[in-house]
């Protein structure tokens, strides 16, 4: 398979003219870390955002950063930690849970949508992105939004952008707004509880004034070993404040630890980037967004299918689960679930095979789809960017 690597805009609108002319279907990738989500593009050439590197604005003051799709995210971090600041949806490292290799780029954190446990606080990355630019599948070279809230126009195209996963264009450059790194981070621990208590503590925390910022429930076979996390961020005094009040209104649930420190921020880690379902790879890897409260009755049904693990983020909203790779029966059971409790499901980690022949992403009623098609023509209507990665001939 041939590869393009554009050293700018420009070069990056050639090849998807010359593409166009040629009929090539093309790939759109990073450094490939994520290539093994979604379904596999059949396509006869690669294009990449890898030498679109470098930050072309930084303006702590105005809490907004921009650079070049082909930034490795960790440059964009360490450039904000430098001045205090942050993503404030706490992007998620797909590498542990793949086993895949690379540096991660700020492009596909746009592409993807990707966001960690604060977006139940701070909002997806698409809530933050405010800015692109990109190379649509005509070879033109699209502006859309800017680089203060202020003077942002075309956002629901930004919007549009974030979590195409490449379908619509190549991203050449993004803009998002930042935040101030909070001074404090607290973690309330309870042990023992099952899913449904859980799901409930957690229910009771995000209603409440206390701003939290995570929460996720950890179960555990023997049940004595489930770990339930509620996150506090902000200013000490504030956090002091905050963590007792939630004590008081949880003093019926399991009695609360405190965690802080590395300890604690590695916990969090491995619940952003779901490492605590320990990939063995024997199994195939779902990503599921549900309502909270139907959580628990979800994960009952797919257990009682086939055996499954599985974890809760965003308060029970997000389930990550893992099934068994042999024959269909987990994919089916996933999709039961979502028919009978609502949900979306996506399968994240499995063989190439597996993502060939299943539906990977939700499946759409026939008029979502219409809709779904009419975008991709309006962006691409050679249909060449890549073809099927979302679904069967999108």
């Amino acid at each position: 398979m041939s590869a393009y690597i554009p050293r700018d805009e420009q070069e990056a609108a050639a090849v998807v003219t010359e593409a166009v002319a040629k009929r090539t279907k093309l790939t759109i990738a990073g450094s490939n870390t994520k290539a093994a989500v979604g379904r596999p593009v059949q396509a006869d050439a690669s294009l990449s955002s890898t030498a679109l590197k470098g930050i072309t604005l930084y303006e702590p003051a105005e809490l907004v950063i921009s650079a070049r799709s082909g930034t490795p995210l960790s440059e964009v971090v360490r450039t904000l930690a430098g001045k205090g600041q942050e993503l404030p949806f706490e992007p998620m490292d797909y590498r542990p849970l793949l086993g895949s290799k690379g540096e991660p780029t700020i492009g596909a954190v746009a592409a993807m949508n990707i966001s960690g446990p604060r977006r139940i606080m701070a909002g997806a990355a698409r809530d933050s992105l405010i800015g692109v630019r990109f190379v649509n599948g005509r070879g033109e070279i699209v502006k859309s939004g800017g680089r203060v809230m202020k003077n942002v126009t075309g956002l629901d195209l930004v919007k549009l952008m974030a979590g195409s996963w490449g379908t619509l264009g190549l991203l050449t450059e993004v803009t998002f707004k930042v935040l101030p790194k909070h001074e404090r981070m607290s973690t309330l621990l309870m042990r023992g509880l099952d899913d449904k208590s859980a799901i409930e503590a957690l229910s009771q925390a995000l209603g409440s004034p206390f701003d939290v910022t995570g929460a996720a429930h950890l179960p555990a076979p023997d049940r004595q070993g489930a770990r339930t996390l509620i996150r506090l961020e902000g200013f000490s005094v504030s956090v002091d404040y905050r963590l007792n009040e939630l004590r008081r209104l949880l003093k019926r649930f399991e009695s609360a630890d405190i965690l802080e420190g590395r300890g604690a921020e590695a916990l969090w880690q491995s619940v952003r980037d779901a490492t605590v379902l320990h990939n063995r790879g024997d199994q195939a890897i779902w990503r599921v967004s549900t309502a909270p409260m139907k959580g628990p009755d979800f994960t009952a049904r797919v257990a009682a299918a086939v055996d499954a693990r599985w974890f809760y983020d965003w308060g029970g909203g997000l389930i990550w689960i893992a099934t068994p790779l042999d024959g269909d029966l987990g994919a089916a059971a996933i999709r039961e679930a979502t028919k009978a409790f609502g949900g979306h499901a996506t399968l994240v980690g499995a063989p190439e095979e597996q993502r060939s022949t299943l539906d990977v992403f939700e499946p759409q009623d026939e008029a979502v789809m219409t809709l779904t098609r009419s975008i991709k023509a309006s962006f691409d209507p050679s249909g060449i960017l890549n073809p099927g990665r979302m679904y069967a001939g999108v």
